[in-house]
Protein backbone atom coordinates (compact mmCIF):
# COMPACT_ATOMS: atom_id res chain seq x y z
CA UNK A 1 0.00 0.00 0.00
CA UNK A 2 1.05 3.35 -0.75
CA UNK A 3 0.68 6.14 1.42
CA UNK A 4 1.18 9.69 0.53
CA UNK A 5 0.34 13.19 2.95
CA UNK A 6 -0.52 16.28 1.53
CA UNK A 7 0.37 19.34 2.10
CA UNK A 8 -3.18 21.25 1.89
CA UNK A 9 -4.01 23.01 4.78
CA UNK A 10 -7.80 22.70 5.71
CA UNK A 11 -8.52 26.46 6.90
CA UNK A 12 -7.08 27.34 3.42
CA UNK A 13 -9.57 24.75 1.60
CA UNK A 14 -12.49 26.99 -0.65
CA UNK A 15 -14.98 24.52 0.44
CA UNK A 16 -15.38 22.24 3.62
CA UNK A 17 -18.58 20.42 3.47
CA UNK A 18 -19.86 17.57 6.37
CA UNK A 19 -21.75 14.20 4.89
CA UNK A 20 -24.38 13.27 7.61
CA UNK A 21 -23.68 9.26 8.26
CA UNK A 22 -25.92 7.30 5.74
CA UNK A 23 -26.63 10.27 3.30
CA UNK A 24 -26.27 11.08 0.06
CA UNK A 25 -24.35 14.27 -1.09
CA UNK A 26 -23.68 15.96 -4.84
CA UNK A 27 -21.28 18.64 -5.62
CA UNK A 28 -19.37 20.27 -8.89
CA UNK A 29 -15.83 20.62 -8.83
CA UNK A 30 -13.92 22.50 -11.65
CA UNK A 31 -10.68 21.33 -13.66
CA UNK A 32 -7.34 21.79 -11.31
CA UNK A 33 -9.41 21.98 -8.32
CA UNK A 34 -8.09 19.16 -5.70
CA UNK A 35 -10.95 17.76 -3.47
CA UNK A 36 -10.46 15.48 -0.15
CA UNK A 37 -12.73 12.70 1.40
CA UNK A 38 -12.13 12.34 5.18
CA UNK A 39 -13.04 9.86 7.11
CA UNK A 40 -13.67 11.57 10.25
CA UNK A 41 -14.25 8.64 12.58
CA UNK A 42 -12.64 5.52 10.56
CA UNK A 43 -13.75 2.54 9.15
CA UNK A 44 -16.37 4.48 7.04
CA UNK A 45 -16.95 3.32 3.53
CA UNK A 46 -17.35 6.23 1.25
CA UNK A 47 -19.56 4.95 -2.75
CA UNK A 48 -18.63 7.74 -4.92
CA UNK A 49 -19.27 8.07 -8.72
CA UNK A 50 -18.30 10.96 -11.08
CA UNK A 51 -19.23 12.35 -14.19
CA UNK A 52 -18.22 15.09 -16.95
CA UNK A 53 -20.06 18.13 -15.65
CA UNK A 54 -20.55 19.14 -19.65
CA UNK A 55 -21.79 16.05 -20.45
CA UNK A 56 -22.76 13.68 -17.87
CA UNK A 57 -23.33 10.63 -19.95
CA UNK A 58 -19.36 10.65 -19.43
CA UNK A 59 -18.74 8.56 -16.58
CA UNK A 60 -16.36 7.21 -14.27
CA UNK A 61 -15.61 3.77 -16.22
CA UNK A 62 -14.67 0.85 -13.58
CA UNK A 63 -13.14 -1.48 -16.58
CA UNK A 64 -10.68 1.38 -18.10
CA UNK A 65 -9.78 2.28 -15.19
CA UNK A 66 -8.47 -1.14 -13.82
CA UNK A 67 -6.62 -2.06 -17.29
CA UNK A 68 -5.14 1.11 -17.16
CA UNK A 69 -4.08 0.40 -13.83
CA UNK A 70 -3.48 -2.94 -14.00
CA UNK A 71 -4.76 -3.42 -10.19
CA UNK A 72 -7.76 -3.98 -8.58
CA UNK A 73 -7.60 -1.30 -5.57
CA UNK A 74 -6.90 2.33 -6.31
CA UNK A 75 -4.24 5.09 -4.41
CA UNK A 76 -1.69 7.53 -4.88
CA UNK A 77 -0.69 8.05 -8.43
CA UNK A 78 -4.08 5.97 -9.69
CA UNK A 79 -5.55 7.62 -12.86
CA UNK A 80 -9.33 7.15 -12.92
CA UNK A 81 -10.90 6.91 -17.06
CA UNK A 82 -14.22 7.71 -18.09
CA UNK A 83 -16.11 5.61 -20.49
CA UNK A 84 -15.24 7.81 -23.02
CA UNK A 85 -11.31 6.81 -22.32
CA UNK A 86 -10.52 10.28 -21.35
CA UNK A 87 -8.52 10.96 -17.73
CA UNK A 88 -10.99 12.30 -14.71
CA UNK A 89 -9.08 12.57 -11.90
CA UNK A 90 -6.04 11.61 -10.89
CA UNK A 91 -5.63 10.48 -6.65
CA UNK A 92 -2.66 12.86 -5.37
CA UNK A 93 -2.63 11.86 -1.75
CA UNK A 94 -3.86 8.85 0.38
CA UNK A 95 -3.36 8.16 3.44
CA UNK A 96 -5.31 5.06 3.64
CA UNK A 97 -3.74 3.26 1.51
CA UNK A 98 -5.84 1.62 -0.84
CA UNK A 99 -9.77 1.94 -2.10
CA UNK A 100 -12.21 -0.84 -3.40
CA UNK A 101 -13.17 -0.75 -6.81
CA UNK A 102 -15.21 -4.44 -7.52
CA UNK A 103 -17.70 -4.53 -4.17
CA UNK A 104 -20.22 -2.14 -5.53
CA UNK A 105 -22.88 -0.41 -3.76
CA UNK A 106 -25.33 -1.53 -1.63
CA UNK A 107 -29.19 -2.18 -2.81
CA UNK A 108 -32.61 -3.61 -2.17
CA UNK A 109 -32.04 -6.26 -4.12
CA UNK A 110 -27.88 -7.16 -2.62
CA UNK A 111 -29.44 -6.77 0.94
CA UNK A 112 -32.10 -8.97 -0.08
CA UNK A 113 -29.47 -11.80 -1.62
CA UNK A 114 -27.02 -11.27 0.73
CA UNK A 115 -28.85 -10.88 4.18
CA UNK A 116 -32.17 -11.64 4.17
CA UNK A 117 -36.00 -10.72 3.12
CA UNK A 118 -36.02 -8.06 6.22
CA UNK A 119 -33.33 -6.04 5.01
CA UNK A 120 -34.73 -5.06 1.62
CA UNK A 121 -36.25 -2.09 2.64
CA UNK A 122 -32.96 -0.83 4.66
CA UNK A 123 -31.39 2.35 3.04
CA UNK A 124 -29.05 1.49 0.78
CA UNK A 125 -26.26 3.12 -1.59
CA UNK A 126 -28.21 2.86 -4.53
CA UNK A 127 -31.21 4.36 -2.87
CA UNK A 128 -29.22 7.41 -1.85
CA UNK A 129 -27.27 7.81 -5.36
CA UNK A 130 -31.21 8.21 -7.08
CA UNK A 131 -32.25 10.44 -4.30
CA UNK A 132 -29.25 12.75 -5.28
CA UNK A 133 -29.98 12.71 -8.66
CA UNK A 134 -33.49 13.06 -9.05
CA UNK A 135 -33.53 16.57 -6.79
CA UNK A 136 -30.44 17.52 -8.61
CA UNK A 137 -32.11 16.39 -12.34
CA UNK A 138 -28.82 15.86 -14.46
CA UNK A 139 -28.68 12.69 -13.79
CA UNK A 140 -30.88 9.60 -14.03
CA UNK A 141 -31.68 6.26 -13.29
CA UNK A 142 -29.32 5.10 -16.19
CA UNK A 143 -26.72 6.90 -14.86
CA UNK A 144 -26.10 4.86 -11.62
CA UNK A 145 -22.98 2.55 -12.68
CA UNK A 146 -20.31 0.91 -11.19
CA UNK A 147 -18.92 2.82 -8.10
CA UNK A 148 -15.89 3.24 -6.18
CA UNK A 149 -15.94 2.57 -2.84
CA UNK A 150 -13.44 5.24 -0.97
CA UNK A 151 -12.23 3.33 2.16
CA UNK A 152 -13.55 0.35 1.93
CA UNK A 153 -11.60 -3.00 2.28
CA UNK A 154 -12.92 -6.07 -0.32
CA UNK A 155 -10.21 -8.21 -0.30
CA UNK A 156 -10.06 -10.83 -3.40
CA UNK A 157 -9.91 -14.48 -2.68
CA UNK A 158 -7.29 -17.24 -4.41
CA UNK A 159 -10.42 -18.45 -5.89
CA UNK A 160 -11.09 -14.75 -7.53
CA UNK A 161 -14.42 -14.35 -4.95
CA UNK A 162 -14.55 -10.95 -2.84
CA UNK A 163 -15.14 -10.87 1.26
CA UNK A 164 -16.20 -7.47 3.02
CA UNK A 165 -13.75 -6.89 5.55
CA UNK A 166 -13.53 -4.54 8.71
CA UNK A 167 -11.94 -1.89 7.15
CA UNK A 168 -8.23 -0.59 7.22
CA UNK A 169 -9.40 2.82 7.37
CA UNK A 170 -9.21 5.40 10.80
CA UNK A 171 -10.19 8.64 11.97
CA UNK A 172 -8.80 11.29 10.15
CA UNK A 173 -7.48 9.37 6.85
CA UNK A 174 -8.09 10.74 3.93
CA UNK A 175 -7.75 10.51 0.00
CA UNK A 176 -7.20 13.83 -2.17
CA UNK A 177 -8.23 13.27 -5.78
CA UNK A 178 -7.31 16.51 -9.02
CA UNK A 179 -9.42 16.88 -11.38
CA UNK A 180 -8.90 16.84 -15.12
CA UNK A 181 -12.12 18.06 -16.07
CA UNK A 182 -15.11 19.47 -14.73
CA UNK A 183 -16.58 16.87 -12.64
CA UNK A 184 -20.06 16.03 -10.58
CA UNK A 185 -19.20 14.30 -7.20
CA UNK A 186 -21.92 11.93 -6.24
CA UNK A 187 -21.63 10.29 -2.87
CA UNK A 188 -23.38 8.08 -0.37
CA UNK A 189 -22.19 7.78 2.76
CA UNK A 190 -22.48 4.39 3.17
CA UNK A 191 -25.53 3.32 5.63
CA UNK A 192 -24.66 -0.18 5.44
CA UNK A 193 -25.66 -2.34 8.84
CA UNK A 194 -25.17 -5.84 7.58
CA UNK A 195 -21.21 -5.65 6.93
CA UNK A 196 -18.35 -4.88 8.66
CA UNK A 197 -17.27 -2.16 5.97
CA UNK A 198 -18.53 0.52 8.64
CA UNK A 199 -17.83 -1.06 11.35
CA UNK A 200 -21.85 -2.04 11.85
CA UNK A 201 -22.19 2.32 12.44
CA UNK A 202 -22.32 4.43 9.87
CA UNK A 203 -20.72 7.58 10.80
CA UNK A 204 -20.23 10.98 9.28
CA UNK A 205 -17.70 12.63 6.89
CA UNK A 206 -16.15 15.46 5.32
CA UNK A 207 -15.59 16.93 1.86
CA UNK A 208 -13.14 19.70 1.15
CA UNK A 209 -12.02 21.63 -1.50
CA UNK A 210 -9.05 23.40 -3.02
CA UNK A 211 -9.05 25.49 -5.94
CA UNK A 212 -4.81 25.16 -6.21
Amino acid sequence: MTLTHSDKQPDKASLRSHIAAGEPFMLDIKAGQTVRLLDLEGNQAVDTLFYSAKNPRERYDVQRTLRRQNSVYLTTGSVLYSNMGNPMLTISADTCGRHDTLGGACAQESNTVRYALNTRYMHSCRDNFLRASLHDGRLTKADISANINFFMNVPVTPEGGLTFEDGISGAGKYVELVAHMDIIILISNCPQLNNPCNGYNPTPAEILVWDQ
